[in-house]
């Protein structure tokens, strides 16, 4: 005779579990009951990191979806409902960052800022990030303003080389008429 064994459900210890409080659908977090102040922050908290793990996960769906069946960004994209640039935006940030150096102390946006670059880059102004509580914007600003630092710099060298070059090419002038090498005076000036 076989002994029927009963599933027990299992009860609830801990007020972090908070996932049968509240209803989520693609447009609204809509709470079963009344909660009180530590269920509401807990599914704050919940949500959140939720929010700030969408991209990533998407991402690296998105290219373990490519690794493994080709560029499918048509299918990712009716099946995610996200537009296809939104999707190799997030593929790109993800395929730039392993996971190890991804910060959980700063959002996706702030790594996709940075993603371009190389990865010691990334973690110098990453990490200047995080220490000084930049916003995404403000990370924005200061990358563009080095960035316009640099292009300045290049361009003012371009323009010394530039002038360098024309003070030290021969003119049609020169060839035409002599000149002085220690005073620019015009030789064929003095025969006349």
């Amino acid at each position: 005779m076989a002994t029927r064994v009963e599933a027990v459900p299992e009860q609830r210890t801990s007020r972090t579990d908070t996932r049968g409080q509240a209803k989520v659908s693609p447009v609204a977090w809509e709470p079963h009951a009344e909660m009180d102040l530590v269920d509401w922050l807990q599914q704050g908290k919940r949500l959140g990191s939720i929010g700030r793990g969408a991209a990533w996960w998407i991402g690296d769906w998105v290219n373990y979806g490519n690794a493994k069946f080709g560029e499918k960004y048509t299918r990712a994209s009716r099946t995610t409902g996200y537009d296809i640039q939104s999707l190799m935006n997030m593929a790109y940030v993800a395929s730039r960052f392993e996971v190890s150096r991804r910060r959980e102390n700063l959002s996706w946006s702030h790594h996709a800022e940075v993603a371009a670059l190389p990865p010691e880059q990334q973690g110098h102004w990453l990490e200047l990030a995080a220490r000084n509580r930049m916003s995404v914007r403000r990370l924005r600003d200061e990358l563009r303003a080095l960035r316009a630092r640099r292009a300045a710099a290049e361009n003012e060298s371009e323009q010394v080389t530039a002038a360098v070059a024309v003070v030290e090419a021969p003119t049609d002038q020169a060839v035409a008429e002599p000149v002085c090498p220690r005073c620019g005076y015009h030789l064929e000036q003095a025969e006349q």
